[in-house]
Order: structure tokens, then sequence, then C-alpha cells
């Protein structure tokens, strides 16, 4: 099992980056906000689960072990598969999805794409146990940091951008319009936002 990477990065996309090691180029999936972290051209560490299925082999990679532990804790949940619990990730990490789900804020958990109010339900009532381990902060600190500026989603998609080369000062003026336009957007898609406005800029 391939449970770390440590290389050069040699690309990094909207959804996945690409280190190399030992001559060969491993590609994951990962949220914007480890993408964010990575620089092109230079040695990275990144913490990795491999996920076996009949028809591929995937690497999704983490910055911390906390996220990668609770991604493996989401996909104990019948019909909550690994995409689906890489995009929980990209909303909120490991301590704010442990609150949540502690607390059985259904509502909260709705705000992940794909997660309707039965997963929502499902994820409190088989979780609830499970993630206490990861409780650490407490939460009520997040949702005024969310209300000014989109908070965790634009930091995270201006981190990705910074990965991308574009400046502070140039990218997070333009996710935070972008997010003020559709602030139900997930990650990935304000991302995509942004990069089509400073394409129009540029």
């Amino acid at each position: 099992m391939i449970a770390a990477l440590r290389g050069e990065v040699l690309h990094i996309g909207l959804d996945h980056g690409v280190i190399e090691c030992g001559g060969v180029g491993y590609k994951f999936l990962a949220t914007a906000k480890t993408l964010g972290t990575l620089r092109r051209g230079e040695t990275a560490f990144v913490l990795t689960t491999l996920v076996v299925k009949e028809d591929a082999l995937t690497l999704y990679g983490f910055t911390s072990d906390d996220d990668r532990e609770m991604f493996q804790v989401l996909q104990s949940v019948s019909g909550l598969g690994p995409k689906l619990a890489l995009a929980a990730l990209s909303v909120m990490g490991a301590e704010e999805l442990a609150a949540a789900i502690g607390g059985e804020d259904v509502k909260a958990l709705q705000s992940i794409p794909g997660v309707g109010k039965r997963m929502a339900q499902r994820l409190t009532l088989e979780l609830k146990d499970k993630v206490k381990r990861f409780a650490g902060a407490p939460t009520a600190d997040a949702a005024p940091a969310a209300a000014s500026g989109g908070g965790p989603v634009v930091d995270s998609v201006t981190e990705a951008l910074l990965g991308l080369g574009f400046t502070e000062k140039a990218a997070r003026p333009v996710v935070e319009a972008a997010y003020a336009e559709a602030p139900a957007a997930d990650t990935s898609t304000l991302l995509r936002a942004a990069l089509a406005r400073l394409g129009k800029q540029g």
C-alpha cells in the first residue's frame, strides 16, 4: 500500500496533483486545500490512501493524518464512496465534520455536494461514536468566519490559486467576488469560476 509520497511536484490540476518518486509520477486526487500547499517544481510530502476497485487503482492525497483517517471513516457508511468522502473534506476539515456529525447538524452536512437529508442522517447515526476522537476546536467560531467572505471555502480556493502561481493580492478578491455571486458553490466550482475570472483579466 502507498501510504505517502515525497518528491518533486510535476503537476497541479483542479482536483489532482502529480508527484515524482523514484522516477515515477504518481497522480493523486485531493482537495483544493491540499493542492494549495503544493508548488510546482518543489519537493512536497503528501499522505495518501490507495483505493482499490475492480477497474481502477486511485490514490487520494492529504496533508494531515486526521483528514486521511476521516476519509476512511466516512467510507464505512453504506452508499458513501471515496469521491463523496473527498467532497466532504473539501467543504469541512476533519474536526468540523466530527463536530457536525457529533452534534447531529444535518443542515451543515447537507452543504456537502451529493449529501442529501437521508445521507446526512445516516452519517450522524452511524458515525457519531466513531468521530469522537477527531473532536478538537469548537466549531462555533467557524460560522462567523463563513459568513464573512466565505471563510474556509474562500481560503481553500485562494490557497489552490497560490499553488498555481497566482499572488494572494490577485487571487483573493477574485475568489471573494465569485463566492459572493454563488455562496452555495462547492470548492471545485468556485475554483473554476475564479480561474475563469482571472483568465478574462489576463
